[in-house]
């Protein structure tokens, strides 16, 4: 890769000659590795215009280098740093000649590192028995047709869309489709305007927060649940409440009177699976209405029911605009999209839309457009059914390994998903299994992180089968169970 000339800066206070001037600021960049082997520099014409001194003041700069071994020359092709080069040991802690002397613990007014989340493996594709959660099995996804509507979003005839700014509007095919084609699926029934593009459902989750909550409000969350609405919560700053879940989701008997906002999972709740029966969404709506709060509902993997169809969506049940509905195209395209969506009453999306406009505006329009293309063209159909397909198979050989184990199944799948809720004997710590296992190459996810801090179990855990090959399943549960019988 060639350097560009304006990264060169001349110091109009350095006392000594262009030349060693020149001199020290390549060796310094070499030495620092900011200059790496193989990279060109810029030609001496080009530098000596950029600089406005002499060429031959670069040239012999250049040379000089040379025959110290910080550069090299290739016929016809310039200079390049010198593959041996020599660099200066790194700083390491007590070298680095900067000192920070910002005390970060006074200037840092909030906290978001501490909080207690789930484990992630960035690297899960170097272990053979991938268990993790929310991880996308590239075999099963259309990378060809995908390219095709990325092609199609770059073309001469769609540039015009993808390079504007949307400013605070979204991809009208994008918003088209899902009012057409995806909420109708969940029974849902909105126009354009109540609908607005997340960056996934974790930003439609703190917008959702931001608007609706302050220190004098009440929310109350599902226990177990998803940690990143427990993050969200507290940095509201409002009074929270954990709600233990049974083995029907939410219990709308258990909220207080003073409740303002629930956030809830009732299609498929996480981490547990169980899902939420018709008759309690209704005692949920029922007790919004009487008790005047709005619901939040997380319908983040209804796509992915392939043992019974889905139950309605809260939604689609609520006629009083008390639910906010937010889905996601992460867990069914991919994860690292990061594109979702929040439908509401029409107020709420207006200031739902002045919110995001105040931080990223709107999702990158490429995005957009090709995920649009990708959805009118009937490639996400396809990719679901044979998600569907390989997530019954993978389900069967685990449930059928699980068993042959004795592993013990905590939560109860009604639809489908992606996943199992599991419970090891209590004298297990799943924090230590999950180091154990990854000597074995195993990846698991502890499940401590999903309950509130006060008498966190520590013998749950979550076995997910989006991203494992389906003869890697049975080996992987027999390693599991063998560290069980040997902690």
């Amino acid at each position: 890769m060639a350097l560009s000339q304006d990264t060169f800066f001349l110091d109009p206070d350095f006392s000594g000659t262009l030349q060693s001037q020149i001199r020290q600021i390549i060796t310094s960049a070499i030495l620092s590795r900011r200059l790496q082997p193989g990279e060109r520099l810029p030609s001496s014409r080009k530098l000596a215009e950029h600089l406005k001194i002499s060429r031959i003041t670069v040239t012999l700069s250049y040379q000089e280098l040379v025959a110290d071994g910080y550069l090299s020359t290739r016929s016809r092709s310039g200079y390049f740093v010198a593959d041996g080069a020599p660099v200066a040991a790194l700083p390491n802690d007590g070298q680095n000649p900067s000192v920070d002397t910002v005390d970060w613990n006074s200037a840092l007014q909030k906290d978001y590192s501490t909080f207690k989340n789930v484990k992630k493996s960035f690297n899960w594709r170097d272990y053979p028995y991938p268990f993790n959660y929310g991880q996308a099995d590239p075999s099963l996804f259309g990378h060809s047709n995908w390219r095709l509507c990325a092609h199609q979003a770059l073309g001469k005839k769609e540039i015009d869309t993808l390079t504007s700014d949307y400013a605070e509007h979204d991809d009208p095919q994008l918003i088209n489709f899902i009012v057409r084609h995806t909420l109708p699926r969940r029974g849902i029934v909105a126009n354009h305007e109540q609908v607005l593009l997340t960056v996934g459902a974790q930003n439609a989750l703190w917008m959702v927060s931001e608007l609706l909550l302050s220190s004098n409000s009440c929310a109350a969350y599902e226990n177990p649940g998803y940690p990143g609405v427990r993050q969200i919560l507290r940095q509201s700053g409002c009074n929270k409440v954990p709600i233990d879940v049974d083995d029907e989701g939410l219990d709308p008997a258990k909220l207080p009177p003073e409740t303002n906002v629930v956030y809830t999972t009732p299609s498929h709740h996480a981490p547990t699976t169980v899902t939420m029966p018709l008759e309690r969404r209704r005692e949920l709506l029922t007790r919004a209405e009487a008790d005047n709060f709005l619901v939040v509902e997380d319908d983040y993997e209804f796509e992915m029911s392939f043992l019974r169809p889905p139950l309605p969506a809260l939604k689609s049940l609520d006629t009083n605009g008390r639910v906010i509905y937010i889905g996601s195209f992460s867990k069914s395209l991919f994860p690292g999209l990061r594109l979702g969506y929040l439908v509401a009453s029409e107020p709420f999306v207006e200031q739902a839309r002045a919110l995001r406009s105040t931080i990223l505006r709107h999702p990158p329009g490429h995005m957009q457009r090709t995920t649009a293309n990708f959805l009118a063209l009937g490639h996400y159909n396809a990719l679901i059914q044979r998600m569907k397909s390989a997530y019954l198979e993978r389900h069967k050989i685990m449930v059928s390994a699980m068993q042959k184990e004795g592993l013990e199944v905590a939560g109860r799948t009604s639809f489908g998903g992606s996943c199992f809720w599991m419970k090891a004997p209590e004298r297990v710590d799943t924090e230590v299994l999950y180091e154990r296992l990854l000597g074995d190459g195993v990846l698991i996810e502890p499940g401590n992180a999903f309950f509130v801090r006060a008498n966190r179990p520590q013998n749950f855990y979550r076995l997910a089968y989006s991203s494992i090959q389906p003869d890697k399943i049975g080996p992987g549960i027999r390693l599991i169970s063998k560290q069980i019988e040997k902690y």
